[in-house]
């Protein structure tokens, strides 16, 4: 830990009111992988208020636009361990249970509402909040829901009251949203939308539907891109076989439940089990004995280190680049455009999964990143320098940390600079032209349609 003083020693000599800053700095790696301790991250359960380095910037700098990128919040698992019982998890939402939130019974009534909202498509024949006794696979549960009611109200304390980016009587045309068609990303949505608002209009939510989980909206053609993600799941595959301890305790817990051991991999335990652990259930048993705690640990041990190779074998980050240029360019575009002066879409919500921050982590070359937890958020701020107004500059933060200088593109600059942030050409540069270098390409198009080297 470093203890930063915020204030120097004058020149006199004499200290002035001491206060430091302690920025939690990890100089050395954790000696071996902790599964248990990253599955507790990956959860997320709401419980103290946590620090954020959103919108901090020297006093002259101005806020002109924020664009955010979240996970949907704690879900129901999207897979089920054959011949075992569900796991019991009421999706109701219910203010007087833990985990809760100040405004959860004031959302669930303004969402009960909601009929003004103008929504893309299928997206306005889904359920605005969770309601379901016993979760539907994939469903959002008041843990996700609250994930994002305490994201809105941390952003809009951060964004709105301090930097006043949106004012009493905004507007729809300020705002650009956009989810999947997934029920836990469009609720995920509105969550942080109900406590980010200075007041939430249903009139002003304009949502469109994104088809794509890597929302490439109308560039998805690309065979390349197609090409790496299937050599990538080659190398998983490959790391998969060679672990004798994973193969040991999938042919323990097929045993358990009595069924091929090629048949329980193929339902993904880990997703399910990971549901059990994050709402503190007993893992499931059957007549032949239970799963434990043994297997949980190997299992998502065996899921930290595919991470870890992923980020060193290139294959991933070949696919992140082509998979996330459409959106980034998108968040380029846009940037560009409001430092021109333009006043519209200056808050942007795009409400994904963990298969759509991933890449885009990779692609931006933030190799340290932890995987997306649940209710995770990207920001990008873009700042104008109030001495040249003509300078515009952008911050990257992860969950609150100040990523921007572990980006590919702002790394030098950091050595060379006294702002807390990046050129804005910088990004564009990189946007425009630098993600196709490593493919021997000067446009998204030739990248996507040029054969491997």
């Amino acid at each position: 830990v470093h203890l930063i003083p915020v204030n120097p020693v004058r020149e006199d000599g004499l200290n002035p009111k001491s206060r430091k800053r302690i920025m939690l700095d990890l100089l050395t790696e954790p000696p071996a992988i902790d599964p248990v301790y990253e599955a507790h991250v990956y959860c997320n359960i709401p419980s103290i208020a946590e620090r954020s380095m959103e919108g901090h910037a020297p006093h002259y700098f101005k806020l002109v636009s924020v664009q955010v990128l979240i996970r949907h919040g704690d879900r129901y698992p999207l897979y089920a361990i054959p011949k075992t019982k569900r796991p019991d998890i009421d999706c109701m939402l219910v203010p007087s249970r833990k985990p809760s939130h100040p405004q959860l019974e004031a959302f669930i009534k303004h969402m009960s509402k909601g009929s003004a909202a103008q929504m893309d498509g299928s997206l306005s024949s889904l359920p605005h909040f969770p309601s379901h006794s016993l979760c539907e696979m994939g469903e959002l549960t008041q843990t996700g829901v609250v994930q994002h009611l305490r994201n809105g109200q941390l952003l809009r304390e951060i964004y709105i009251n301090k930097h006043k980016l949106l004012p009493g009587d905004w507007t729809a045309k300020q705002l650009y949203l956009e989810t999947t068609g997934k029920s836990r990303t469009l609720q995920s949505a509105l969550a942080l939308l109900y406590t980010f608002l200075p007041d939430f209009d249903w009139k002003k939510i304009n949502m469109r539907h994104q088809w794509s989980t890597i929302f490439c909206s109308g560039s998805c053609d690309c065979p390349m891109r197609n090409h790496y993600l299937e050599e990538e799941q080659r190398r998983q595959y490959s790391l998969r076989v060679k672990n004798n301890d994973l193969e040991r305790i999938y042919v323990d817990m097929a045993k358990i439940v009595g069924i091929p051991t090629r048949q329980l991999r193929a339902s993904n335990p880990i997703d399910s089990l990971l549901c059990y652990f994050c709402h503190n259930v007993s893992f499931p048993c059957t007549k032949a004995g239970c799963i434990g705690m043994e297997h949980f640990k190997v299992i998502k041990r065996h899921q930290l280190e595919d991470e870890r190779e992923r980020q060193e074998k290139k294959l991933y980050f070949l696919y992140a680049l082509l998979a996330t240029h459409p959106l980034l360019n998108q968040t380029v575009n846009r940037l560009q455009r409001i430092a021109e002066g333009k006043k519209e879409e200056v808050f942007v919500l795009y409400s994904a999964h963990d298969v759509t921050l991933s890449p885009v982590l990779s692609a931006l070359g933030i190799t340290e990143a932890r995987f997306p937890r649940f209710a995770a958020r990207l920001v990008f701020e873009l700042w104008q320098d109030g001495k040249r107004p003509k300078e515009h500059f952008i911050r990257i933060l992860y969950n609150g940390a100040d990523v921007t200088f572990q980006t590919s593109f702002c790394k030098d600059h950091y050595k060379r600079s006294n702002k807390p942030m990046c050129p804005l050409e910088k990004f564009v540069n990189f946007v425009k032209r630098d993600m196709f270098l490593i493919f021997n390409s000067t446009s998204y198009y030739d990248a996507c349609h040029r054969k491997a080297l």
